[in-house]
């Protein structure tokens, strides 16, 4: 039995078929799609009928892939970048080209919805997160003020993974996981925000998808796909969902206190709980998991900028690198690497750059400037895990995606205060698409295999990884994160950070 997962990304669109039975990946495929040239700085756009050839051809490969075992597929799942805009009129065409999440565009338009909800603190309290440019909010408001004309024509918004869903099924619909990432959702109400909705404009109301269920099929595959590409009929296509709500899924995370530290460039600390927790701070993003409980994201720039800076700068391996790091001393002798060499996300330093605190003579070593920055890595989850403590999370282990090294994963459970342990069979927001096709399927077949089952049964936890935190040095870097932060508070303050 073969599930289908498609991810439209900002410049390509990838298909996966997942095979339960050996919950692996039977066959992958990628097809690029680039931005629109030529636009003004800032814009970032693209014609969906774009996406349409580039998922049929992604489809047409992986199934061409799967041979004869193509009859098994039986449930298509798509996920999609956070943010964008598709516009459709009364009949079903599309009135301009998507804007994507990427673009900045509507930067004035968020800011305009900021100031008439009371900034930041008041849109986070209407619809659990802060305005933002790439969101379905700002981009009407934008299509409204720069394109009337479009915007009266304006029938129907979908975010880019409805999109997809509506051309597979005809079914409109958004699920609570893919309407959480359109800025016009309360995540707190898990429903449309009527109120923002109306302020835009008294026609928007009407524009919105309906709501899906988390656990019930979008629709049935159209027959003229079916044909197309050789499956049988009666093919399900799920709801759909965001790509961090897909990533999350796919990591294994789909039960109240399951936390994810993704080590990866682009890196967040994610976890699930019952109901969404908001960060009336605006540090964390929340959403909508798989299942329709909440989930909050803390995004990091600098997980792996800061170690990689000064492995490549004394030319070490990776192993030589876990070497140096092991053998220096916690706490690196006094020596602190704040590594916001990207500006950061959480804490919000979009401007900040990196810096290193308490040099002495005797502890300027290569180990101990090794050990600073994976110790300043450590103390940002750290960081990050107290924030998601603050607003309510009772979190019970670290999973980790991607193998930091037995010392990392031994510092990450130090500062955090929780086992951690590495996760197999990771794969992304194009897995979790598949697995939640596989969850509908089986849901709509009356079985009793829920997205929990899916998670732990896909992606499995490697227990011999697992690192309890030692008591000791878990209060040591309780007292090193409490001067880290006072460090970073009091740098930028005085406009050095």
């Amino acid at each position: 039995m073969h599930f289908l997962g498609i991810e439209i990304g900002h410049t390509m669109t990838r298909a996966m078929a997942l095979d339960l039975e050996s919950a692996g990946t039977a066959a992958l495929a990628s097809v690029g799609h680039p931005e629109t040239e030529g636009l003004p700085e800032g814009f970032a756009e693209v014609d969906p009928g774009v996406w349409l050839g580039s998922v049929d051809q992604a489809v047409r490969e992986v199934l061409e892939k799967l041979g004869d075992a193509r009859g098994s597929v039986v449930a298509i799942g798509v996920t999609a970048a956070d943010g964008g805009m598709v516009v459709l009129d009364g009949g079903d065409h599309v009135i301009r080209p998507a804007k994507l999440g990427s673009d900045q565009s509507a930067r004035r338009q968020a800011e305009m919805i900021g100031r008439e909800f009371g900034g930041m603190p008041g849109v986070i309290e209407l619809i659990g997160n802060a305005p933002d440019a790439g969101s379905m909010a700002a981009q009407l408001l934008w299509l409204r003020d720069h394109e009337p004309r479009h915007f009266q024509k304006a029938a129907r918004v979908l975010t880019p993974q409805d999109f997809i869903g509506y051309w597979l099924t005809g079914e409109d619909g958004s699920s609570a996981s893919s309407a959480a990432t359109t800025g016009l959702f309360s995540v707190p109400g898990r429903s449309w925000c009527r109120e923002m909705a109306e302020w835009i404009d008294p026609a928007v109301g009407k524009m919105l998808p309906v709501g899906l269920a988390a656990t019930s099929p979008r629709g049935k595959l159209r027959s003229a796909l079916s044909a197309a590409w050789g499956l049988d009929e009666g093919v399900l296509v799920a709801p759909g969902l965001g790509a961090r709500a897909a990533a999350l899924f796919a990591s294994g995370a789909a039960r109240p206190g399951e936390v994810v530290a993704d080590l990866s460039a682009d890196g967040a600390l994610a976890a699930v709980s019952e109901d969404p927790l908001v960060d009336f701070l605006g540090e964390g993003v929340v959403g909508c998991d798989v299942s329709g409980r909440g989930f909050t994201r803390m995004a990091l720039r600098n997980i792996v900028a800061a170690p990689e800076l000064v492995r490549r700068h004394y030319g070490w391996s990776k192993s030589e690198f876990e070497t140096k790091i092991a053998n220096a001393p916690a706490g690196a002798e006094g020596l602190m690497f704040l590594p916001y060499l990207r500006g950061e996300e959480v804490p919000r330093l979009p401007e900040a750059q990196g810096a290193i605190q308490g040099i002495t003579l005797n502890n300027f070593t290569p180990g101990n400037l090794a050990r600073a920055a994976t110790e300043g890595v450590a103390l940002s989850f750290a960081y990050a895990m107290s924030r998601l403590r603050d607003i309510g999370l009772e979190p019970v282990e670290l999973r980790l995606v991607h193998d930091p090294g037995p010392t990392g994963g031994a510092l990450l459970a130090d500062a955090c205060g929780l086992p951690t342990l590495t996760v197999k069979g990771v794969g992304g927001a194009l897995l979790g698409s598949a697995m939640q096709a596989a969850a509908v399927y089986f849901h709509d077949q009356g079985e009793e295999l829920g997205f929990d089952e899916i998670a732990g049964y896909v992606v499995t936890a490697n227990e011999e990884s697992r690192i309890q935190p030692d008591p000791g040095r878990q209060e040591f870097y309780a007292d090193l994160l409490a001067r880290q932060q006072y460090l970073v508070e009091t740098l930028h303050a005085g406009g050095f950070l």
